[in-house]
């Protein structure tokens, strides 16, 4: 065999494994290459550093392990299994076979968070920081997607910022018969103080403290899963904002909160939870606005 041939084996095969490597060094010593291999062993010993670089691979340092706490089911604390009549259950002694079933949740909630479309960023104050003209297609595109979805939406609810309600107004249009909500919890904010930090945005810690107080109400009184008395799954839409959304996500799924800005929406785009009765939740879409032609997509 060449050299050549030996070094292209070693190359594409090996992958600098140091186990190969090594037989190809007692190879060469061995005469095995001919008078080439002998004249470029200096070659061979350069492979070392390779070996020096290339870590043993063993299944404990390439097997995924938790790294956090396990799943709280009773996140929202509506977990009929840990309370019964606002009494914690004695498990040693009940029989649960016995349990009513009514009292169990049977119902999905969807929910499918909205961002608001783009603003005018120069406006002086809220109510002038209404949509610009691209900003109100924007709306148009989310509304008719939502339409063509083909779902039974219960409610439309909306923060109660210019940028927001105007949206929804526009979204509405699409949504015949959904009942429009304004809510202050929606208003965008500071939620919580991210990691990493950024440098471009400094809140005070004023505002964070009052902010994400208000923004984790608003995670309460909307993300939960459903009431037992509801019988069928639902779908329930909220227009809001960035900061909202990306907690809402991270707190919903469990993920450390201060994460949200890792993640960047579309103005327009939908963000979808799912919310079992079992409280198990689930991210089926994060921002999406594929729906939109892609001369129309903006962060902004």
């Amino acid at each position: 065999m060449s050299y050549r041939r030996t070094l292209q084996l070693i190359c594409g095969v090996a992958g600098g494994s140091s186990a190969v490597v090594l037989a190809v060094a007692v190879a060469e010593s061995r005469g095995c290459f001919g008078e080439q291999g002998r004249e470029k062993s200096s070659v061979w010993s350069r492979f070392g550093v390779l070996q020096a670089a290339q870590p043993t691979w063993t299944t404990a340092n390439h097997t995924p392990a938790p790294s956090g706490p396990a799943w709280e089911f009773n996140w929202d604390k509506r977990d009929p299994s840990a309370f019964t009549n606002g009494k914690k259950k004695e498990k040693a002694t009940e029989d649960l076979t016995s349990e009513p079933d009514n009292g169990k949740p049977k119902a999905t909630r969807n929910i499918l968070l909205i961002r608001h479309s783009q603003y005018n960023l120069s406006g002086n104050g809220d109510k002038e920081r209404i949509l610009t003209p691209l900003g109100r297609e924007q709306a148009e595109f989310t509304g008719q997607r939502l339409a063509a979805l083909g779902l039974k939406y219960d409610t439309l609810v909306h923060s109660s910022m210019s940028r927001a309600t105007e949206t929804a107004n526009i979204i509405s249009k699409h949504l015949e018969g959904v009942e429009l909500v304004s809510c202050d919890l929606l208003r965008e904010g500071a939620p919580i103080e991210p990691v990493p930090p950024v440098t471009h945005w400094k809140p005070d810690a004023v505002q964070y403290h009052e902010d994400g107080a208000r923004i984790e109400a608003a995670f309460r009184r909307y993300i939960h899963r459903a009431d037992a008395k509801q019988k069928e799954d639902s779908y329930e839409i909220i227009v809001c904002h960035a900061n909202v959304i990306r907690y809402f996500v991270c707190r919903a799924l469990q993920f450390p909160p201060e994460g949200w800005l890792r993640m960047g929406l579309n103005n327009g785009s939908i963000t979808w939870l799912t919310i079992r009765p079992s409280g198990r939740v689930a991210l089926r879409t994060l921002g999406d606005s594929g729906f939109m032609p892609v001369d129309k997509l903006t962060r902004t």
